[in-house]
């Protein structure tokens, strides 16, 4: 009997325009600050997550810019290249050596007839995105392995090829395609026989074994010693703009198009914090809303509820009957926008992916987490609010 007097006096005594404002402006917020909370987890899923790895933009080739006052100068001392492996941005750095003789190749081939004045560089294996069980060399190999870039085979085809009416190279024929290799050491020219054992989309250069650069270097290389002037840098997020302040105060460049997100990374970081801040202050509006919506409500049948106290209604009763009446709308609207962010998130998931680009169909455990804890903040707020004011109206 008291449950259903209590509820006829706080329906008559609650507006339903300022219930509904009450929720219009909690869900707001909360879709606000929950739709926050998932594009920082999405983000983060794109910056590090596994399937979001791109093996060719997460290295790096760093070299000194070329300018007037460089010019001559390019070379990296070892404390630059020490200095650069030990920066938080870089997970591992290698150089590239280069080779201190000069070289050409020329076909053997009448039928795709072709010379060329070339170099030669070498990396460590473990920035080479090419692995071939013929990637090897020792005193006794019968020839030495060549990885190419990508890039210099399309250059041939697409440019030298067709303006001096050579055939195009498909990559399978330049592997087959036997290979004269010639040295010229201080003793005369040095014949030897290469051949293309794969293409690098990771490194614009001929590349051949460190085993056999090491060698070559020692035995045909000039007196002279000759210092790296590119290092390859292994990094998780190439867009960091710790990484392109980095490189712009030692006057370094690297693949402008690699790093062209960190363009836009401020741009998506301000986004993500207005929609923080943005949300937090809207949460804070449906707060003060719920708060008054909760205040206004029991003063206007404070009246009622001091009579059903001298009646001797125990406080405690009253409390435990409106937190019932005005809390449970909370989890609800509660649960309806994590629904809403959980379609939106599969609607992205699937336009993303035919964009090559991968984020979870699952909304993320810090959103359902962040949800919990505005469910916490909500539940401190409603408990307090009604025992602060049944208390004044005792």
């Amino acid at each position: 009997m008291l449950n259903q007097l209590l509820q006829k006096i706080i329906k008559a005594s609650t507006g339903r325009s300022r219930f509904i404002l009450a929720g219009i402006g909690l869900s707001v917020a909360l879709i606000l600050i929950l739709s926050a909370v998932q594009l920082q987890a999405n983000y983060t899923e794109l910056l590090h997550g596994k399937t979001n790895q791109d093996s060719v933009a997460n290295f790096l080739l760093i070299n000194k810019e070329v300018n007037e006052q460089t010019i001559g100068a390019t070379t990296l001392s070892e404390a630059e290249i020490e200095d650069l492996r030990r920066q938080p941005f870089a997970d591992a750095a290698g150089v590239l050596t280069p080779s201190r003789f000069k070289v050409s190749a020329q076909s053997v081939s009448a039928s795709i007839p072709f010379y060329t004045d070339l170099f030669f560089e070498s990396v460590p294996n473990e920035f080479l995105d090419v692995h071939n069980k013929d990637w090897t060399w020792d005193d006794n190999s019968t020839f030495i392995p060549l990885v190419v870039s990508n890039m210099i085979l399309d250059m041939y085809n697409f440019g030298f090829a067709t303006s001096q009416g050579l055939p195009q190279l498909s990559q399978d024929l330049v592997k087959n395609l036997p290979i004269k290799i010639v040295i010229q050491s201080p003793q005369g020219p040095v014949e030897y026989f290469g051949k293309v054992v794969g293409f690098s989309d990771r490194i614009s250069s001929v590349l051949v074994p460190q085993q056999f650069m090491d060698w070559a270097n020692k035995k045909y290389g000039s007196s002279q010693q000759s210092k790296p002037s590119r290092v390859v840098i292994k990094t998780r997020d190439s867009g960091n703009p710790d990484l392109l302040n980095y490189l712009k105060a030692h006057g370094l460049t690297t693949d402008t198009d690699k790093t062209r997100f960190s363009r836009y990374r401020k741009i998506v970081d301000l986004v993500v914090n207005i929609s923080w801040v943005t949300g937090a202050i809207m949460l804070l509006f449906a707060l003060l809303i719920f708060t008054l919506f909760i205040q206004l409500t029991i003063a206007s049948c404070k009246d009622e509820i001091a009579l059903l106290i001298t009646l001797g209604a125990a406080p405690r009763q009253l409390q435990k009957f409106l937190f019932k009446q005005f809390f449970p709308v909370n989890i609800f609207i509660t649960l309806a926008v994590l629904a809403v962010i959980a379609v939106l998130q599969v609607l992205l998931q699937q336009f993303l992916v035919t964009q090559s680009i991968h984020v979870p169909a699952l909304i993320s455990w810090f959103t359902i987490a962040a949800a919990l804890f505005i469910l916490l903040v909500l539940w401190l707020v409603n408990n307090g609010t009604i025992k602060k004011y049944i208390r004044q109206n005792q």
